[in-house]
């Protein structure tokens, strides 16, 4: 069943968040909290975000989008404004599940997909299993497929020590983050605490945490078997217009991921912003917007 039942968000977040979220209890029993704006329709574009961000991150392609298309954006649970428990199943399947129960209570039978770090396995998790739901597809700095390449410093985040206590005690994740993935421009102070707002405690980074964790290296890995089927239906996704909008400094999924993504998908629309890191929509500014609307909009 789908509520509006979020708390009020504070004035400052408003100005840069101007949105009342929705939301939905899962089959596991967390609340997800989600945007819903723009005409009601069955057709919408569907904004999937990764660690450590949240729906935020969308806000003003969301912006710009509203008044032409219903835009829906949720908060993996754990994340952003949606309930974060201790003890959730915070795997692959259980967040293409919780994507697919957002979907099915929506209503939504036409999607357009717009992803971004691990909301591309989401997405692309989402897309392989229902094709016949799914239109245009954007990709931000993503993967959707294994690879061994991972910076140090993630690396070190997935371990339980110190990682753990990086993570969720001193906020090593979703802190440094706000610097490291912009190259371009500098973050607004409130834009820095716009992103950090849900993850204010060690019980709130309980999911960026796992999130890390997530990361399938290793074929017992929980989630590797998951990835891989993802990544195998990766080819199917070539009957889908698709565009890539990629961020040339991004310290993670650098460009070695983008040379991957242009074998599985020869066909894609690519526009490489040399200049631009991980955050791709706040560092490449309305030059990101324009190029994700087009792909969207299938201008």
């Amino acid at each position: 069943m789908v509520m509006n039942d979020c708390a009020p968000l504070p004035d400052w977040l408003l100005r840069l968040y101007p949105f009342t979220p929705s939301s939905l209890t899962t089959a596991r029993g967390a609340r997800m909290s989600f945007v819903d704006v723009g005409p009601r329709s069955s057709e919408a574009v569907l904004f999937l975000h990764g660690n450590p961000t949240w729906s935020f991150f969308y806000r003003d392609l969301i912006a710009s989008l509203r008044d032409e298309i219903r835009c829906v954006a949720p908060d993996h649970v754990g994340m952003g404004l949606s309930d974060k428990p201790e003890g959730y199943t915070y795997t692959l399947e259980q967040r293409i599940a919780d994507i697919e129960a957002l979907v099915e209570s929506l209503g939504l039978t036409r999607i357009h997909l717009v992803v971004h770090d691990w909301g591309g396995a989401i997405g692309c998790g989402f897309a392989v299993r229902n094709p016949s739901r799914v239109g245009r597809i954007v990709l931000l700095n993503t993967a959707a497929f294994r690879s061994p390449l991972i910076p140090a410093s993630i690396a070190l985040c997935r371990t339980h020590f110190p990682g753990t206590a990086l993570v969720r005690g001193l906020n090593a994740f979703a802190g440094p983050a706000v610097r490291m993935a912009m190259h371009r421009r500098r973050l607004s102070a409130d834009e820095r605490r716009g992103y950090l707002f849900p993850y204010d405690s060690w019980a709130h980074r309980v999911a960026v945490n796992a999130f890390v964790k997530d990361i399938p290296l290793h074929p017992d890995h929980v989630s590797y078997a998951t990835l891989r089927e993802v990544e195998q239906g990766l080819p199917s996704l070539r009957s889908h217009p698709v565009s890539i909008v990629w961020g040339g400094r991004d310290f993670c999924f650098h460009d070695a991921f983008l040379a991957r993504w242009r074998e599985i998908l020869p066909e894609a629309r690519i526009t490489r912003l040399a200049d631009v890191g991980h955050y791709v929509l706040d560092d490449g500014g309305s030059e990101a917007i324009t190029l994700c609307r087009r792909g969207v909009l299938g201008a």
